[in-house]
């Protein structure tokens, strides 16, 4: 099942919200400039500027000016860690009471949502000290931002095997009663990887409910044993963040790249930083999966914890970084945040054409690499309505550098 069904809008009142927006003059990856009339939650029309002046029903709409904006679908966040974000600067052991947690998850899906993310997985622990209290309190943050983003939760156990492991496993059959809404965890830190994993693919099965698995895959015969087991479950097994297999001889992570692509597996790469210890560090090797025909997305893993103190969570630096450091075209990197983010998710694909849904990220630019590069002004649309803007304006003091030259300047003018 898909981590969460895209519905139409809902007002506070909790009817359906049909009011029309308009947006003018955006700019397209093709070099079209054209109006997007949204309504009822997805795109009603595109058309040549200046076409679209009412809405379906004849009725004006509000209307959001995008000249110099970059229309995109909104990319989506794969592999977060709500629960612990946000804790670098805390002295002390981590708070886990429910309202500190609710807090760090509610704050980082809002800066996710800022750089234009308006669906997130997140991985939450279960059981050992925290017991099911941690995934409560970030059931509740995504229960408190509906209508702004859609937080979806894995369910990470420690232990699945074993004497242990029989607590495990009612935990996370319990994680999904109350609300949990993909099967995961780490198979590295089972006794029994294989047996960890067996227990996951057969609750996921049980429950027709997607997988998830945090790994950092560095053990070939492991991996080959998880993708043998993994095939054809639906909806679909992830992987992340794999930097293991960057590590491995070019050979051996050739033939695993074709044992996860012949399982359709998903792999989730984090190229801003990862989310493990310190020393297991890498990003997967994105070029050759790609070659062997495996899905890759990408995700932004820690947000300023112990793994990661700078982390961004920003859906737009993680392509910029699989551009500069990896060798993926603009229009690539992109689309690892965006389309192949939003499939991992099970979400409806987005496109900037009529029918789809109306998940967008406007970015003042005209080009693509350029709107990766400097993305500082951005809007956000979910399901219909704007939901963040972002504004950023860059000055410089009066000088004759630009003298006749005609260079760009941002202004202060926001679009209305």
């Amino acid at each position: 099942m898909p981590d969460s069904q895209q519905q139409p809008p809902r007002s506070p009142s909790g009817q359906t919200d049909t009011a029309a927006l308009l947006l003018c003059g955006a700019r397209l990856t093709d070099g079209r400039t054209v109006d997007v009339r949204l309504g009822g939650g997805r795109i009603e029309a595109v058309g040549t500027a200046g076409s679209l002046a009412a809405g379906a029903s004849g009725a004006l709409g509000a209307k959001v000016d995008l000249d110099g904006y970059l229309l995109l679908p909104a990319p989506a966040e794969p592999h977060a860690h709500s629960d612990t974000a946000l804790t670098a600067d805390d002295h002390g052991p981590l708070a886990y009471d429910d309202r500190a947690i609710q807090r760090r998850a509610t704050e980082a899906a809002l800066l996710q949502l800022g750089h234009g993310a308006t669906a997130l997985r997140t991985h939450v622990r279960v059981g050992d000290v925290q017991g099911l209290d941690a995934l409560a309190a970030v059931l509740e943050a995504g229960r408190s931002l509906r209508g702004l983003a859609e937080l979806a939760t894995v369910a990470m156990p420690r232990v699945l095997t074993g004497a242990a492991g029989a607590d495990g496993l009612a935990m996370l059959r319990d994680a999904l009663k109350m609300g949990a809404s993909v099967v995961g965890g780490c198979p590295d830190t089972d006794p029994d990887p294989t047996g960890y994993v067996e227990a996951v693919l057969e609750l996921a099965s049980e429950h027709g409910c997607p997988v998830d698995l945090h790994t950092d895959a560095a053990d070939p015969a492991r991996l080959a044993r998880l993708a043998a087991m993994a095939g054809g479950l639906r909806p679909g097994v992830t992987l992340g963040p794999c930097g293991g297999l960057g590590r491995l001889p070019s050979e051996v992570a050739s033939r695993a790249a074709d044992q996860l692509a012949a399982a359709g597996v998903t792999v989730v790469c984090l190229p801003q930083g990862g989310c493990g210890s310190t020393d297991r560090r890498g990003t997967a090797p994105v070029r050759l999966l790609r070659a062997a025909g495996v899905r890759i997305a990408a995700g932004s893993g820690a947000l300023r914890d112990v793994s990661n103190p700078v982390g961004r969570g920003d859906p737009l630096e993680a392509a910029y970084l699989l551009a500069s450091r990896y060798g993926l075209r603009p229009e690539e990197a992109y689309g690892t945040v965006s389309y192949a983010s939003r499939a991992a998710l099970g979400l409806a694909e987005v496109r900037v054409e009529a029918g789809f849904p109306a998940e967008l990220l406007a970015v003042r630019g005209d080009r693509l690499a350029g709107v990766l590069s400097l993305a500082y002004s951005r809007i956000v649309i979910h399901r219909g309505r704007v939901v963040a803007r972002t504004s950023a304006v860059r000055e410089y003091c009066d000088s004759a550098a630009d003298s006749g030259l005609e260079l760009p300047r941002q202004g202060r003018e926001e679009p209305s």
